[in-house]
């Protein structure tokens, strides 16, 4: 639905984006995650059309956005971080005028307009002017203007900022609707919010794209966490038959009890060899305090991401993570 080739962006000798490249298929929830800086904000402004790219290609349902824009841009929603809406006009007004900018008129417009608003709970709202508005609704309006259309592709820049935990949830719910017909690009510096909503991630690193990763593949890593009271000598000898397991961290010990992060081989199965692991500990007079895969997080992921040395490049900071 979405693909990008070798993305760049320059400003002056600046380089903000650098040779940028992903695929992004129909439905899919995508996460696009940096610090401010990273170049994050310069992709999805290139992806809108608002700047243009110094290299690169991006087709969005098939259309060229450099050859054919408004053809690319009639499949698109979206919300930048710092929506420039008109305080002056009341919220109906400004629906009425962003759906004429999307060349819906008629019936099709008022259709249109009756279905975001009820989508974004902004009914009681309708008259009142855009400068009256909590930031919360002037946010919801946001999100109204954005999907006006039923867009293919949908980009949103911090969709819930501003927003109470219900208007929170309230958006969520209706992300999770649109993406059955569209595409989402979510960006936001929330990352619970990117784990509840998305199937992936992109994390952007000093203008490059350090990691593009699944989500539910994030959260199951080649490793064991076990709790003992086995010393790391011990242990290191009790687990020598089992070849799966290619190395030992201790972790911490605090009297008795020891805790490690136990390697294994990519094909090692790791419900099983907790099983196997957990027998040798109780089969040795050890006592088993706790035995389970590790669950990384998407933080963790970032942070360690972000911590690879200046100059490293992209494949180095993959490796790492």
């Amino acid at each position: 639905m979405l693909e990008v080739e070798q993305l760049t962006r320059l400003y002056g000798d600046f380089k903000a984006v650098d040779n940028v490249s992903f695929k992004i298929k129909k439905g899919e929830i995508v996460g696009l995650l940096g610090h401010n800086g990273a170049g994050k904000t310069t992709i999805m402004k290139m992806l809108s059309g608002f700047i243009e790219a110094n290299q690169g290609r991006i087709e969005i349902d098939g259309a060229d956005i450099q050859k054919d824009l408004k053809q690319a841009q009639q499949n698109l929603g979206y919300l930048p971080e710092n929506l420039p809406i008109y305080p002056e006009m009341t919220v109906a007004d400004y629906l009425d005028y962003a759906s004429e900018m999307k060349g819906l008129t008629g019936d099709k417009k008022i259709t249109e307009i009756k279905r975001v608003i009820q989508a974004t709970d902004i009914v009681p709202k309708l008259l009142s002017p855009i400068s009256t508005l909590s930031r919360g609704y002037k946010q919801r309006v946001g999100v109204a203007q954005a999907i006006l259309g039923d867009p293919k592709l949908l980009i949103l820049d911090e969709p819930t900022n501003g927003l109470d935990p219900t208007q929170t949830q309230l958006i969520r719910a209706l992300i999770r609707n649109l993406a059955k017909d569209a595409t989402v690009i979510l960006s936001t510096h929330i990352m619970q919010e990117v784990d509840a909503l998305c199937n992936r991630a992109l994390i952007i690193r000093n203008g490059q794209l350090a990691l593009d990763t699944q989500l539910d593949d994030l959260h199951e890593s080649n490793h064991l966490l076990l709790t003992t009271s086995l010393d790391k000598g011990m242990l290191d000898t009790l687990l020598q038959p089992l070849s799966t397991i290619t190395g030992v961290e201790e972790v911490s010990v605090e009297g008795s009890v020891c805790r490690y992060r136990l390697e294994i081989q990519e094909n090692g199965n790791p419900l099983e060899l907790c099983g196997e692991v957990a027998n040798l500990v109780v089969s040795s007079g050890a006592t088993l305090y706790a035995i389970d895969r590790e669950h990384m997080d998407l933080e963790t992921l970032f942070r360690e991401v972000n911590e690879i040395p200046a100059g490293a490049d992209t494949a180095e900071v993959k490796d790492a993570a």
